[in-house]
């Protein structure tokens, strides 16, 4: 059992009473950790493979390729090129995955001040956007020329804002409250 599966049991207890939770079974609780990259436009197959394979590296699965739905001549692409990148994590990867991020990666990140909780969205999923692949240790010594930036969705089974916000605090996520800019 990892760390975080035992804060999720431990979040049980936690939130319970703070949000009167009746049944234990309503206690939010991970679901699933999608993590994608835009490709932009590296047509290049060999540069579409060095991302898919440090994607790889980085969440312990290979990536699907998404491609283009429709063809857009203003931004030169046609339907069916490949624009992204994307991996949906669940179980044991999701939560390694998740150790790994919150306790190794983000804080390597240049100038982190933490996670804004503005970036938790109405329906409790936080999205965070990572401009460096280079803060995972499996891609650290890497040629550094070939960086990419990638978004990461941590989906939660959490009714409300307030909730999520909650249940991320305690599985450890540094989230930061900010003051609105005026």
């Amino acid at each position: 059992m990892t760390i975080t599966q035992e804060k999720q049991q431990s979040a049980k207890e936690a939130l319970s009473s703070s949000f009167e939770y009746r049944n234990p079974m309503q206690t939010p609780r991970l679901v699933k950790v999608v993590v994608s990259a835009g490709v932009g436009k590296k047509r290049d197959a060999k540069q579409l493979a060095l991302i898919a394979d440090r994607i790889a590296k980085i969440t312990g699965q290979k990536p699907s390729t998404r491609t283009a739905r429709l063809s857009v001549a203003s931004f030169k692409v046609r339907q069916g090129d490949p624009v992204g990148l994307q991996v949906t994590l669940r179980q044991g990867r999701m939560y390694d995955f998740i150790e790994k991020l919150v306790h190794i990666a983000l804080p390597r990140t240049r100038d982190f001040r933490g996670i804004p909780s503005s970036a938790i969205d109405e329906m409790g999923n936080l999205t965070i956007g990572l401009r460096e692949h280079t803060i995972f240790p499996e891609t650290a010594d890497e040629d550094l020329r070939d960086v990419f930036g990638f978004a990461v969705t941590v989906v939660t089974s959490a009714k409300s804002k307030a909730e999520a916000k909650a249940f991320l605090r305690h599985l450890g996520f540094p989230l930061v409250d900010r003051a609105e800019k005026r």
